[in-house]
């Protein structure tokens, strides 16, 4: 291993800190430790291997599930939940209007002024609130008050540019990017949590029942107009400013995928066909699950100590919530079977989720000489300070493979919806069809590494032609935007003389 400086400190004395010291430095020489680390991280390597062959037989398993979600209700790991958009944003939309995205820890509130034709989004104004953890786990009317407390500040902090049209409520487009069977465009029933919360008495119920109670308690005159995920948000706030947009894929704290279906392949479907022929699908792709996903053990003791064992497993391998456990995991094995910390297992590497995705990024892209940063966020995370060049080398390469696995699983994801979308191919004779498919997330928009390898690794499944013909855009707080836009096309006073 080299040169390996451990620092003890111990209250009694420095000649036993020395001595300890010297001892560590021994052991971690032995060519039979640092043979051990190698052994683990070439075997979680292996493990969470992603090639091609691999990627195209989850993406078919992928397609399998979608076809059987659409045929009916609990067919499929896939809900492909139907979500009563069958009109997407034109740009056309005008007047005064509000979003609430809840979709992780965090919410945000915003307020659009849309001009109508041509002019777009002509005022704009947000705020993002956390979540006490408490509320996470609490009841549905805790969550809902807090809520519901912090968007009556907001509107009460208007001026007086804003107030709505005397006789008229205020409308709001809600995002809510949980598991819902929807049933209107604007009421659906939750049928579980994730992303760490577990309010029982909220499952089962209509969300925006439950939030339109709190506004009620609250005197705030507002209605919501529309209720959607963060994906299908995403997807009509792309569409709002760009006819190219069909899909929706949100990488942050969870990970979901939304796409535009036609719906005369919708056999669940009730009813007659919409006028556009057309619907948008909420996949809920982060509960699916394959025995061609590359699962580790670390992952399978994850899932097992999570808050909903079973459940979400792709999600699992692949979003924000998750990567930095994952890696954390592999670190308390290193620790424990080939002393990588010394003789003892640092006692904070042992708290689960005190690495976040943010700190793994942040050492995944450490481009110091001597990985500085890769130093500094083990001081601050784990309160170690007795690493060495060589460690943190082998700590990124660590991060490298948790974030390229979960990267590629998400190009896979990708090309399983342009596939049942038919946009995987061009035709002789055809002309080139342009596919963008809008991107929200922290995790796509921060983590550079993670973007990076998931649109190489995209471009590698489609080919060099195909992939000329498919963009993925950024689209920051899509799903806010989408939300208030939906609320607009969804208007009660539509159609009416502002």
């Amino acid at each position: 291993m080299g040169k390996v400086a451990v620092g003890i400190a111990v209250a009694c004395g420095v000649a036993v800190a020395a001595a300890a010291a010297v001892v560590i430095h021994r052991r971690m020489k032995k060519p039979g430790t640092w043979t051990k680390v190698m052994e683990i991280v070439k075997d979680f390597e292996e493990k969470c291997a992603t090639p091609v062959s691999r990627l195209r037989q989850v993406s078919d398993a992928m397609i399998v599930e979608m076809h059987a979600g659409l045929a009916s209700e609990g067919g499929s790991k896939l809900k492909m939940l139907i979500s009563y958009v069958d009109n997407l944003p034109n740009g056309r939309e005008k007047g005064l209007f509000y979003a609430l995205d809840l979709g992780g820890t965090n919410f945000r509130v915003l307020r659009l002024q849309l001009g109508g034709r041509g002019r777009g989004i002509v005022n704009q104004q947000f705020a993002e609130v956390a979540i006490p953890p408490s509320l996470m786990t609490g009841t549905s009317a805790e969550l809902f008050d807090f809520i519901v407390a912090e968007l009556a500040q907001f509107v009460a902090q208007e001026g007086s540019d804003f107030e709505p049209t005397p006789g008229r409520q205020r409308e709001l487009g809600f995002t809510f990017s949980f598991p819902v069977m929807q049933t209107s465009i604007a009421s659906g029933t939750l049928l579980k949590w994730t992303k760490g919360f577990n309010i029982n008495d909220t499952v089962g119920k209509d969300v925006v029942a439950e939030l339109t109670k709190s506004m009620e308690r609250h005197g705030l005159d507002m209605r919501v107009a529309a209720l959607v995920n963060d994906t299908v948000g995403t997807l009509a706030g792309g569409r709002f400013v760009n006819d190219d947009v069909v899909a929706a894929v949100i990488l942050g704290t969870g990970s979901n995928a939304a796409y535009i279906e036609r719906a005369n392949a919708i056999p669940k479907w009730q009813g007659p066909l919409p006028r556009s022929g057309e619907m948008v699908i909420n996949m809920e792709w982060g509960n699916f699950k394959s025995a061609h996903l590359p699962l580790t053990e670390y992952d399978l003791e994850l899932d097992a100590e999570s808050l909903n064992p079973g459940e979400q497993i792709y999600e699992k391998v692949m979003s924000g919530m998750y990567l930095g456990e994952i890696v954390r995991r592999v670190l308390c094995w290193l620790a424990q079977e080939a002393a990588f910390f010394g003789d003892t297992i640092p006692p904070k590497l042992k708290v689960p989720f005190i690495l976040g995705t943010p700190a793994i990024s942040a050492m995944h892209q450490d481009t110091s000489h001597d990985l500085k940063v890769v130093t500094n966020r083990f001081k601050e995370t784990f309160e170690i300070s007795n690493t060495t060049l060589k460690m943190r080398l082998v700590i990124v390469q660590i991060c490298n493979i948790v974030a390229t696995r979960g990267a590629r699983l998400s190009a896979a994801g990708i090309l399983s919806i342009l596939r049942k979308m038919g946009r995987d191919t061009i035709k002789e004779g055809e002309k080139r069809q342009r596919t963008v498919i809008g991107m929200d997330g922290g995790l796509y928009e921060h983590y550079t590494e993670y973007r990076k390898s998931l649109e190489s690794c995209l471009n590698e499944l489609l080919g060099e032609e195909l992939s000329g013909t498919i963009a993925l855009e950024l689209a920051s707080d899509g799903s806010g935007i989408g939300a208030a836009v939906l609320a607009a096309s969804h208007s009660q006073y539509l159609g009416r003389d502002d």
